[in-house]
């Protein structure tokens, strides 16, 4: 369309810009994927152009039939909803007929983010990691880097569509943890887009969209998890302008299948972390690996450790102004602890809804649990009242995050609330199956697994206390 088009039912609903994201959204996905997807799924996002839901008749999650229906909350449109179809679609029929192989296995294949094919001497061997997956994959569905600018390969839609892969994700049977597509395109891909110059961008930020790249951040470190500033991991710089990088990094999401790694290290050791601390780019080749590790939960979603022994890096791999890695840190925090806080709070939706189908056919003593049981009746009501509370306050931040207005605070409330109700509510929904609900073929025996490391990462839930804590103090 003409600069000076633009259609009064758009202007009257005020959501231009996410009128014109759903275009390019819909433009791109279903060029590719038009003949892959559901008949109903095309054509849905075929009428995107044209479409502008009315928000306000939109019910919330107390209001729906079930917390996972399609169409409710009113911080989203009709564009998120057909997004949210194709995501659904493809964990539906990409990763949870494959999943539990991925779990023996201790990772995803890279078939499920691209076909690509690439030199064995450049990608670790590992005898688990065969492809237990042929069909369509993320990069080529355009479920990778949603929120990237247009210039670099993304589709410039606003984080709304972002949060609604992260939900699919955590909606699909089972709340699959396996593919780490969030952390690559939502945590990692925007210290590229923000702190990047154009020449890192551009080698970057592309092929990580079309999920030929893989990446991860490393920070964690043996002796360094929550608390940033104990860091021992240092880059020195030499007299040709090369860093000389040496550490070692765990529990790194992505780490195994990673092709480029934003590594945090000491770069002024004489200074504070806060002010001696820098990021970098680094490539898979310049560092070894550690075989993925065996974990109570996330047992698919690739985890490992990082070694650098002496490894030269040249000057453009420097992400962003030397010393200044810690305030990138802190910018970037807000939306990961978000992000978890969203997942968590679908995870526990998902689990809520698997207990409750459950306990209304479930038979004992001539009734269903659900019509012989007051107290499971009473239970059910408890956990829906508790995550619609919760559900309130979460879509909430992702509305101020949405416009620039959420503060680390406010995110670290999200994130120790939602990860702790998850963990209560699932445990309560394991409760509520009985001896099943111990049995790993039950998907809520596997989320109660999964449920617990996300009260860890991204700032254990006792840093988030303190942070809260900060703003609590009186000052005359």
């Amino acid at each position: 369309s003409s600069v000076g088009f633009r259609p009064a039912s758009v202007a009257a609903a005020g959501c231009w810009s996410r009128y014109m994201a759903a275009r390019r959204l819909s433009r791109y996905v279903c060029k590719q994927h038009r003949a892959l997807a559901h008949p109903a799924t095309a054509r849905r996002l075929s009428s995107l152009a044209v479409e502008v839901s009315d928000e306000s008749t939109r019910p919330e999650l107390s209001q729906s039939e079930t917390m996972l229906d399609i169409g409710t909350r009113r911080i989203f449109t009709s564009e998120h909803d057909a997004f949210r179809t194709t995501c659904r679609h493809f964990f539906a029929n990409e990763v949870v007929p494959f999943h539990a192989r991925w779990e023996e296995a201790g990772a995803c294949p890279r078939q499920l983010w691209t076909k690509v094919a690439q030199s064995p001497a450049k990608r670790p061997v590992h005898s688990l990691m065969h492809s237990f997956h042929t069909g369509v994959q993320a990069g080529k569905m355009g479920l990778l880097g949603v929120n990237c600018p247009e210039d670099y390969g993304g589709l410039g839609a606003d984080i709304l569509f972002a949060a609604v892969s992260w939900e699919e994700q955590c909606y699909a049977k089972g709340s699959p943890t396996g593919p780490g597509f969030a952390l690559h395109s939502d945590i990692v891909m925007p210290y590229l887009v923000r702190h990047g110059d154009e020449e890192q961008k551009l080698k970057y930020l592309p092929p990580m969209c079309r999920g030929e790249l893989i990446g991860a951040i490393a920070m964690t470190e043996p002796g360094a998890g929550s608390d940033l500033q104990g860091i021992a991991t240092t880059a020195e710089q030499q007299a040709d302008g090369t860093w000389k990088l040496r550490g070692s990094k765990t529990y790194i999401t992505n780490g195994f299948n990673s092709d480029v790694v934003i590594v945090v290290a000491r770069t002024d050791r004489g200074a504070k972390a806060a002010h001696g601390t820098s990021l970098f780019l680094v490539d898979s080749d310049r560092m070894a690996k550690g075989a993925p590790l065996k974990k109570m939960g996330f047992r698919a979603q690739d985890t490992c450790e990082l070694f650098f022994d002496d490894v030269t890096l040249q000057p453009d791999a420097l992400l962003g102004q030397v010393n200044h890695g810690f305030y990138y840190l802190m910018q970037e925090l807000p939306q990961e602890r978000l992000q978890i806080a969203i997942e968590a709070q679908a995870r526990a939706e998902a689990a809520f809804e698997e207990a409750r189908r459950y306990v209304c056919e479930r038979r004992a003593f001539g009734a269903t649990l659900y019509e012989g049981q007051q107290t499971i009746r009473h239970k059910l009501a408890d956990m829906k009242t508790a995550l619609c509370v919760n559900r309130a306050f979460v879509d909430a931040c992702l509305e101020l995050h949405s416009g620039g207005r959420l503060d680390s605070a406010t995110a670290s409330m999200a994130k120790l609330q939602s990860t702790d109700l998850a963990w209560r509510i699932i445990d309560e929904a394991v409760q509520l199956h009985g001896g099943a609900g111990y049995m790993l073929e039950y998907p809520v025996a596997r989320n109660l697994a999964d449920s617990r490391v996300p009260r860890i990462y991204g700032g254990s839930n006792e840093i988030m206390k303190e942070l809260i804590a900060r703003t609590c103090k009186v000052f005359k």
